[in-house]
Formats: C-alpha cells, structure tokens, sequence
C-alpha cells in the first residue's frame, strides 16, 4: 500500500512537476530512506526525468540535509549542557 501526499493548490505559473518531486522526496523520507539514497535518487531523477520534477525533489532533500544537521547540533548542545551540568 502506497501513501499519498496531499498538497495545496497550485496557482499561477507553478510547474504541478517541481510539488510532484517535491511530495515524492517527503514520502520517501517518511517511508525511513536514508539520505544517502536520497541523495542518489535525486541525483538519478537529474538525468532521467523532467527537470522541475528533478529540482523539486532536490529541493526537499536539500531541506530534509538541514533539517537533519539542525537536529544533530541541537542534541551535540543538549548532550554538552548535560555533561557540563553534572561535572559541576
């Protein structure tokens, strides 16, 4: 069974492909696929399918890069604030 993304509207000169890359970039992370197969699936979609689709896509993985590096430094400053707070 397959999960499906719902999106807002699209209005104006909006390419329906880039949100198409976009909803299949968050599935799949949702799903549990590491980043680094993110990565090669959007570096594989770049020569292979429609170029908004491709930077949608991309576009998310970017997102979900530092949405990740974000967490990692938030949790290294919790783990350091703890340490400290028991040494004293």
């Amino acid at each position: 069974m397959s999960l499906m993304t719902l999106t807002t509207a699209i209005t104006g000169n909006q390419d329906p492909n880039f949100y198409a890359g976009r909803a299949d970039a968050y599935d799949d992370h949702q799903t549990g696929t590491p980043l680094d197969t993110l990565n090669t699936r959007a570096a594989y979609n770049a020569e292979h399918h429609n170029p908004m689709y491709a930077a949608g896509y991309y576009a998310r993985v970017l997102e979900i890069r530092r949405e990740t590096a974000d967490i990692n430094d938030l949790q290294a400053d919790i783990a350091h604030t703890e340490h400290l707070g028991r040494a004293a």
